[in-house]
């Protein structure tokens, strides 16, 4: 039997458990992909964060980039999603996961001409403050360059921008914009 204080400890220790409603979930634009945060690392400990994104029709998510501190992992849910994965091209489909390490030079796009939503799961935490901070500032397109190059380095992130034009050619892509009706394809 617990007694009083370690009744206590265990209550505030224990992360309580949650249900995330669809339509719940602070949601963002980087620029030319969506974002809901669903996860934070405050609630993991820091082991984790899980964000969704949502993909307008062939938009390229990000330029070539890598991160010197996190994993990704890509979750398709719904759609086709392109990856530069190294010299690697892949596209994943729905249900299928790609993974893309650290120090990778990567980046993704959605590869059809439908919306596609993916889960990502960022470890260890942190990179999800990375995408409030962009959403806050207006997405990638509008913010200043060099708050931008201070935001990428704070977080150990190393950025290509002029990748852009490249992979918007070799990819068939465009920047994408924020699917109507919210965050997500349907609405939700």
């Amino acid at each position: 039997m617990l007694n009083e204080k370690e009744k206590d400890m265990e209550t505030t220790s224990t992360p309580k458990a949650k249900v995330l409603k669809p339509t719940e979930g602070k949601a963002g634009f980087l620029g030319s992909i969506g974002v809901r945060f669903m996860i934070g690392g405050d609630e993991t400990d820091q082991g984790f964060s899980l964000v969704e994104h949502p993909m307008s029709p062939r938009s390229l998510a990000a330029p070539l980039h890598r991160h010197n501190r996190e994993d990704e992992y890509t979750f398709v849910l719904e759609g086709k999603v392109g990856a530069l994965l190294g010299d690697e091209v892949l596209v994943a489909a729905p249900g299928e996961l790609v993974w893309k390490p650290r120090n990778q030079w990567h980046t993704f796009w959605n590869a059809g001409d439908e919306p596609a939503r993916i889960l990502e799961i960022i470890a260890p935490a942190g990179f999800e403050r990375f995408f409030q901070e962009l959403s806050d500032m207006g997405g990638a397109v509008k913010a200043d360059p060099q708050e931008l190059g201070e935001l990428a380095a704070r977080y150990e992130l190393e950025m290509q921008p002029e990748s852009v034009p490249g992979l918007l050619e070799r990819f068939d892509l465009v920047m994408g914009e924020p699917l109507a009706g919210g965050w997500t394809p349907d609405g939700r």
